[in-house]
């Protein structure tokens, strides 16, 4: 079967972002394909490369980093959520006038048509908080 992934909340806002991971993980265990994870609303902030939890707890955006680039994941945040929210990729970062990026690296940022692509490809579109 092949699963196109939502994720809409936050890594440590919302348990939502830590059961995605662990639906995608068990899917491509399982032999499924996933065909994109798509990070919207606060979800993307799941793609930010300056999270620093504490030692002893998970690094969400480094275990969908690690998970994308074992699997070869597509993994997307929405440019419009990512821009209100501070999240900018190279790209965006100087199209902007700003100095910094911090999209981690196996993220990419586009548009909801990527969303909307991923359905149309999917067979089941999984969507993980509100």
């Amino acid at each position: 079967m092949k699963f196109a992934i939502v994720v809409n909340e936050g890594p440590y806002t919302h348990q939502a972002s830590d059961t995605a991971f662990q639906f995608t993980r068990a899917a491509l265990a399982k032999g499924h394909e996933i065909v994109r994870v798509f990070f919207y609303h606060d979800g993307v902030n799941n793609g930010t490369k300056l999270a620093v939890p504490p030692q002893d707890d998970r690094h969400i955006p480094n275990n969908w980093a690690k998970l994308g680039k074992d699997n070869q994941l597509d993994l997307v945040l929405c440019i419009a959520a990512a821009q209100r929210r501070g999240i900018l990729d190279e790209k965006e970062a100087k199209r902007q006038g700003k100095d910094a990026s911090n999209v981690i690296d196996g993220f990419r940022i586009s548009g909801l048509g990527q969303l909307i692509e991923a359905g149309i490809e999917a067979d089941r579109t999984v969507t993980f908080g509100d």
